[in-house]
């Protein structure tokens, strides 16, 4: 049985490992650091699950939030928005799945992604 492919679309490396270690037990993963590639492999690939920053060098995360949601070939895919941005946090809300305020807990990135597979 595969596992399901998450996206972790974060540009500091170390969450950016933090994040795919955390998932790989659960999904396959594939990390992207910057907006425009993960616009790029979201024209490619349908993933079920992204793990995504707002604050992104090349297309920022609500650019790509929109762009997912407006794509009804992803309309399947789960976010879990990622941020320190409170108030990105409360605008964004109702457009995420998940909303998660950063510095994240891994058990709790681990058991919230589980609980959209």
């Amino acid at each position: 049985m595969t596992k399901p492919l998450a996206f972790i679309v974060e540009d500091d490396p170390q969450l950016s490992q933090i994040f795919t270690l955390t998932l790989s037990e659960s999904f396959e993963t594939e990390a992207i650091t910057d907006g425009a590639q993960a616009l790029a492999r979201l024209a490619e690939v349908a993933p079920h699950l992204v793990v995504l920053d707002i604050n992104l060098p090349g297309a920022s995360g609500v650019q790509i939030l929109h762009s997912i949601r407006a794509d009804p070939r992803l309309d399947a895919t789960r976010i879990i928005l990622a941020t320190a941005d409170s108030r990105h946090a409360n605008e964004l809300h109702d457009k995420a799945d998940i909303v998660l305020l950063k510095p994240i807990s891994i058990t709790q990135l681990r058991d919230l992604a589980n609980r959209l597979k």
